[in-house]
């Protein structure tokens, strides 16, 4: 393992710029390169912050192609952070395939705690979360009702994402597997301005998200079976 640390895995803010830490902001300006999901997005950050660092782009589509290069940068001394457009980096985000060839390759790497959206959702649905189970994204299509039956049957606190022109679908599919009155809570746009919690049974929640456009980032907590 390399003595100093070369990979930086950098949380930053699910919404609100203010969320992050003053150790998340020193590394960002230390490093060689910041890897990004989304440059563009990204830029707002750091311009907000006045960090200048180069800037390369890192996402789902093009991580196998360029991992090889980035390790062989490691190996000859640059140092880098990851991050991605919102929250932790490899949690639903890319990160997990660049993690595992450093870890290979014994190039020391280091994840900051920080921002998470799946967290503060949890917690404010008043749901047990002393033992959860984190889904991420249920598959689109194939053995996504496979994944839903295995979910009905679990008796720890799921926690899902889902994207917001997706959600009253998704929501009337956990109904179907779960039964309309398991107690449930979604929240969106968290740390934002327009954040919302809604808490209720599975189809009060399905009503109350019928009734306009869904807009944001969404996470699922559904209640385990009982």
């Amino acid at each position: 393992m390399t003595e100093k640390t070369q990979l930086y895995l950098v949380p930053t803010p699910i919404g609100n710029l203010e969320d992050i830490t003053l150790r998340s902001l020193n590394i960002l300006k230390q490093v060689d390169v910041i890897l990004a999901e989304d440059t563009r997005t990204s830029g707002k950050l750091l311009k907000h912050y006045e960090i200048n660092k180069p800037l390369r782009s890192y996402h789902i589509f093009n991580e196998h192609k360029t991992v090889d290069a980035l390790i062989t940068q490691f190996k000859e001394g640059s140092t880098m952070a990851l991050i991605s457009d919102a929250g932790t980096p490899s949690i639903s985000d890319p990160g997990f395939l660049l993690v595992r060839e450093c870890l290979a390759n014994n190039i020391k790497l280091e994840c900051l705690p920080g921002p998470t959206a799946f967290i503060p959702a949890l917690v404010k649905s008043g749901l047990p979360s002393d033992k959860f189970v984190f889904e991420g994204f249920l598959p689109h299509k194939k053995g996504r009702q496979t994944r839903l039956k295995a979910l009905a049957e679990e008796e720890r606190t799921i926690v899902l994402y889902e994207s917001p022109h997706r959600l009253v679908k998704a929501l009337g599919q956990l109904i179907e597997y779960m039964g309309e009155d398991r107690q449930a809570s979604v929240s969106r746009e968290l740390t934002k301005l327009h954040e919302e919690t809604k808490n209720g049974t599975l189809q009060e929640i399905k009503t109350h998200f019928e009734q306009g456009t869904v807009k944001g980032e969404i996470v699922i907590v559904v209640d385990g079976k009982k």
